[in-house]
């Protein structure tokens, strides 16, 4: 839309920020996203476009001009930490909403600095979770108490532990294997059972035998006998994990794994390799602070007096 100054030349090509807005939503509509990242997007630009029309200077050049886009961006960035006090990850939520409204002006994101988010270590379970969790594990079935014992003590992924076959489980009495044939990237993987494991994997194998459809080879199988899924696998998971009164994943249990080996000061190569990671940055975030670790650490500066 182009105004014009008094004196009747054309002044700079502008934009009424409330008609953008509902061109804008009117593409959004058509774009391949979730619900949920629209609903946002939409919700990001329509509080920045009502703020662009109250602000005193400029207004409708930060919907042309990439500089005044910069400025306008920056501006918008402190006024939801400093006014609206938004956290971290809400004002990066905002700023991406932003980015989506001026790639569709054809003005590309803008030059604004993301907030940077607390870094804190995976969520992982205490011991005394891991304790309840097996307890709840053994009033489950064979089946369930293999899957919860293998993903907290070897670390697989869902993906992974569905597509594990017969013979990728290898135990005697005195020592076990698992392989992981085709891991995130394709790698290849080997990771030794501990006692209690093997047990628990023993038991599933007798199991196993009585129900498994003919032919089939995949370790983990239905009640009626065929491969169990990767939602199959995480829905046992939520099952035993209801019955100790936790909410959690299969992933948190992956997550309890490397981060228990991470704490006991084995060394991060070696974690990663069990672990099946293929970035040591990776895994030095199970390293990190947990939020319990820096409530200990101020809950024991406390004094008497």
């Amino acid at each position: 839309m182009t105004h014009r100054q008094d004196d009747g030349s054309a002044s700079i090509n502008r934009r009424v920020p409330a008609t953008v807005r509902v061109d804008y939503a009117a593409w959004l509509a058509e774009q391949p996203l979730s619900n949920r990242t629209r609903e946002a997007y939409l919700a990001a630009v329509t509080a920045f476009v009502a703020w662009l029309e109250r602000r005193d200077a400029g207004q409708g050049d930060a919907l042309v001009a990439p500089r005044a886009r910069d400025l306008a961006a920056r501006d918008y960035k402190r006024h939801m930490k400093v006014d609206r006090g938004l956290s971290p990850a809400s004002v990066n939520q905002v700023l991406a909403g932003m980015d989506h409204l001026f790639r569709f002006l054809g003005l590309g994101a803008a030059i604004v600095r993301r907030e940077e988010l607390p870094r804190s270590a995976p969520r992982a379970l205490d011991v005394e979770q891991q304790r309840v969790l097996l307890q709840a594990a053994e009033e489950s079935t064979a089946r369930d108490r293999a899957i919860v014992a293998l993903l907290l003590f070897t670390g697989l992924r869902l993906s992974e532990a569905a597509a594990l076959q017969v013979a990728d489980v290898r135990i005697s009495a005195r020592k076990g294997l698992v392989v992981v044939r085709s891991g995130k990237g394709d790698a290849y993987r080997e990771v030794e059972l501990n006692a209690l494991v093997r047990a628990m994997l023993h038991e599933w194998v007798a199991a196993r035998a009585k129900i498994a459809q003919e032919g089939e080879t995949s370790f983990f199988v239905s009640r009626t006998g065929s491969a169990l899924s990767s939602r199959s696998i995480d829905l046992a998971v939520r099952r035993v994990a209801a019955r100790a009164r936790l909410e959690l994943s299969a992933h948190v249990l992956r997550h309890t794994f490397v981060t228990g080996l991470v704490r006991a000061g084995n060394d991060l190569v070696l974690v990663a390799e069990l672990a099946g990671h293929r970035r040591l940055e990776t895994t030095r975030r199970y390293s990190l602070p947990s939020t319990a670790d820096r409530q200990k650490a101020v809950s024991d500066l406390e004094i008497d007096f």
